[in-house]
């Protein structure tokens, strides 16, 4: 089992070095094989598909080049996702695929990602009053504007950089959190 993990570790680096030369689509399993040094078909059994890969490649680089650093507070989520935003700046390729990745159906687990969870938890401290419906409600949508694919519409459709991108991610999250019940507690 051991060998199994680190297989799909090896094939995973190996699509992140590739990504550096070519787009997702133009990664054959083939050449990823040659890259890593196994046969296409052990690629296949660890990937079936490539939604399967993008989907692990995803969370791989996601864990690997953007670690988001732990919050509590709204402030520091917000300080969190500038850092984010900023590596995303650093590594587009990668910061591309995590985008690319979110918007396919679900390959692997149906657990929430540690971001949602985090939200989740900064809400409970941060607004104890919300409803549950309500700070879903506010949980999906700071989920949707601190994420790749956020990051991504804003560089490709309107040319932003990192900068300009957190102040749209600001205004954002300020026009979210205005609309609740009681705002105060978005300040602290």
């Amino acid at each position: 089992m051991e060998e199994s993990v680190d297989t799909a570790t090896a094939i995973l680096a190996s699509a992140a070095v590739l990504l550096r030369e070519r787009m997702f689509d133009d990664i054959s399993y083939r050449a990823l094989a040659d890259e890593v040094g196994i046969s296409e078909r052990t690629i296949y059994r660890q990937y079936p598909t490539r939604a399967h890969l993008l989907a692990a490649l995803s969370n791989w680089i996601e864990q690997t080049s953007f670690p988001l650093p732990p919050f509590v507070t709204v402030s520091d989520f917000r300080a969190a996702v500038h850092q984010r935003f900023r590596a995303f700046d650093a590594l587009p390729a990668y910061a591309y695929v995590s985008a690319r990745a979110s918007a396919i159906s679900p390959t692997l687990d149906t657990e929430p990602a540690y971001i949602t969870r985090a939200i989740e938890a900064m809400l409970d401290v941060a607004a104890p009053t919300l409803n549950r419906r309500d700070r879903r409600r506010v949980a999906a949508s700071l989920r949707y504007f601190s994420s790749a694919m956020f990051w991504a519409r804003l560089r490709t459709g309107f040319d932003l950089d990192a900068g300009d991108i957190c102040d749209a991610f600001d205004r954002a999250v300020d026009t979210v959190l205005a609309k609740l019940p009681d705002p105060t507690w978005a300040e602290r």
